[in-house]
């Protein structure tokens, strides 16, 4: 795949029903969607999850959630940059119904999956926050739905905000093959806010193998990148901008881990 189709620009994929729509169609792979829903002040949005499990992800303002006889009130946040979202698992082969009476932006994270796992609703004070690196490495990690945090079948999804000047997804890493308890197959979305505007960043995929992954992005508010292969990172946020962007992963393993393997000579030194 092209660079132009591996760096979605804001309004890319947009739709009647979604300003950002990634699914594996879109992706060229099997696994990992995501879709971003803008709901007005009391709006509602339908939505079969088909052979997908997903998690609605307030990015933006709180919501309901109703599915299969359960409704969970999500309170939300006022942006990405403000801190953790409580969030709500909603099973393949359901009816969702997501409305919000103040309105706000929504992620839905998905994956297509095999088990039909209980709706759930996942409460902020339990999503596990890891505080990454250090000096001009540091950032957050929020592992809201991480391998060891939150059951799902096959979906792998974490927050990660880097301070302004920083530098994120580093070393540079990589999970394309099965290599077992060492490395993980896994599509990967990265989805991008930047903080305050025209805000930017950066973020390097560059190949594991002969003819692999290759983008150099400019990356802003809206924007996403796929991995569908190489080795990624660093994700860099400009000066005095912080960055936050919403990993996506999935993939064909019959366990559900995230094992990776970083690039030996990015590694020396770093802390």
């Amino acid at each position: 795949m092209t660079t132009n189709e591996l760096h979605l620009t804001k309004g890319s994929t947009a739709n009647a029903q979604y300003a950002l729509d990634i699914d594996p169609k879109r992706a060229g792979w099997a696994h990992s969607s995501l879709r971003i829903v803008e709901l007005p002040p009391g709006g509602t949005h339908l939505f079969t999850t088909g052979d997908s499990e997903w998690i609605v992800l307030p990015l933006q303002g709180g919501c309901t959630v109703q599915t299969e006889g359960n409704e969970f009130q999500i309170l939300g946040r006022e942006s990405v940059f403000s801190g953790v979202s409580d969030f709500a698992y909603v099973p393949r082969d359901a009816q969702v119904q997501i409305a919000s009476g103040a309105g706000g932006r929504f992620a839905l994270a998905g994956a297509k999956c095999e088990r039909q796992l209980p709706a759930r609703y996942g409460p902020a004070p339990e999503v596990p926050v890891e505080d990454r690196g250090s000096g001009t490495a540091a950032r957050q990690v929020r592992n809201f739905a991480s391998a060891d945090a939150f059951d799902c079948d096959k979906l792998i999804a974490v927050e990660v905000v880097t301070p302004g000047g920083n530098w994120s997804s580093y070393p540079s890493h990589k999970h394309d093959e099965y290599r077992p308890g060492e490395e993980s197959e896994l599509e990967e979305i990265y989805y991008f806010e930047i903080d305050g505007a025209n805000g930017f960043g950066y973020q390097r995929v560059f190949p594991s193998r002969e003819g692999g992954t290759d983008v150099l992005a400019e990356v802003r508010s809206g924007d996403a990148v796929l991995v569908p292969d190489g080795w990624h990172g660093p994700s860099i946020a400009q000066p005095g901008h912080d960055m936050y962007y919403l990993n996506v992963m999935a993939g064909p393993g019959a366990t559900r881990e995230w094992r990776i393997c970083f690039h030996p000579d990015h590694t020396e030194g770093y802390r």
